[in-house]
């Protein structure tokens, strides 16, 4: 009698319902690996189920496999929606008590929803995070920003990266869910409307790789160039944090201020005029400071196999894309051509 008793306490214990929320276009290969580290999750009191909501035209080819370890919603949007549109459509579907939001190229350790659900549920936090994790064979652009990634470990933060994000239903609703305005920095936008209804935490108790981290500097070019269209459009109807002020600021400055050194420079060669002189070297001074200030913090968070070099050559590309895509952003409508 006592043992019938334990195994009908166990089976009425009431399961955490959680919907795993995913926007996707594109390729299909890295929602597959996604979807499989979901299905290897540590699943004990949860029940989970997973919602994808696809730009693609053509069918997901989902393998039978992982169909019958998940419970799999696959929604359809058109090309023009962004991707927080996608993520509000996954949200509007579930019923869930829960929502972990992940990008369609993340493989979870198996240890994610245990993890987070136990921190989210401390010090009354509204949202965690796990820290991304570089793949066994990374390459150089990839320590990098995996190191960029994992600044600030095991503490409150104000804003997250959208790839891995876990909070309550309800606090998810009362900031009205992602703001579909933006194309892009929409989850800074939400991250951030969150932080203040209570702490966000970013944690190193578990983590995620990100299978589709950017490999090479010309595909970073691109990318970067793509994510700061939203940079200005995200500061309407929020108030930006001090910190945040820099990644506005800086990559127009740099590129402004070694243009500047550049042409006055070039100009003195020309005319050997004082002026030139004079306006280029202060221009180039002002550029190398803060430059170096960047790369002297980059070098002392990467690890070992990244050279000077290396983070020279990052932030050569970084900071001439970030500024092209702000000024991009300010002047032009903003498309949704990639986000994976």
């Amino acid at each position: 009698m006592e043992r019938s008793e334990k195994i009908s306490s166990r089976s009425t214990c009431t399961l955490h319902t959680v919907s795993f929320v995913i926007p996707h276009k594109g390729r299909e290969t890295m929602l597959i690996q996604t979807l499989a580290s979901i299905a290897a999750q540590d699943q004990t009191g949860f029940a989970v189920d997973v919602i994808v909501v696809t730009k693609n035209i053509t069918p997901l080819t989902i393998p039978d496999e992982l169909q019958q370890k998940l419970t799999l919603s696959i929604l359809q949007a058109p090309d023009t929606v962004t991707i927080s549109a996608q993520r509000n459509r996954g949200v509007a579907l579930s019923k869930a008590t829960y929502l972990a939001f992940i990008d369609a190229d993340i493989q979870l350790s198996n240890n994610w929803l245990q993890i987070l659900f136990s921190a989210l549920h401390k010090h009354n936090r509204v949202l965690v995070s796990a820290h991304q994790q570089a793949p066994i064979n990374a390459l150089i652009l990839e320590h990098i920003r995996t190191s960029l990634s994992n600044v600030e470990l095991d503490t409150n933060v104000t804003f997250l990266p959208g790839r891995n994000l876990f909070l309550r239903r309800s606090h998810c609703d009362m900031v009205g869910g992602f703001p579909e305005h933006l194309a892009t920095c929409e989850d800074y936008y939400f991250t951030q409307s969150l932080s203040q209804i209570g702490p966000c935490f970013y944690s190193s108790d578990t983590a995620y790789i990100h299978l589709g981290e950017d490999k090479i500097l010309h595909e970073m070019y691109r990318k970067e160039i793509w994510r700061g269209q939203s940079n200005i459009a995200s500061l309407k109807g929020r108030k930006l944090p001090l910190r945040e002020v820099p990644s506005f600021i800086i990559p127009l400055y740099l590129v402004i201020t070694f243009s500047i050194a550049t042409v006055c420079l070039m100009s003195f060669a020309i005319t050997t005029l004082t002026l030139p002189l004079i306006i280029g070297c202060s221009a180039l001074i002002g550029f190398i400071i803060p430059f170096l200030a960047y790369c002297i913090r980059l070098i002392r968070l990467v690890p070992q196999c990244v050279s000077w070099w290396d983070v020279v050559k990052f932030y050569s590309v970084y900071f001439p894309a970030r500024a092209i895509g702000t000024i991009r952003g300010s002047f032009y409508s903003i498309t949704t051509d990639s986000h994976v």
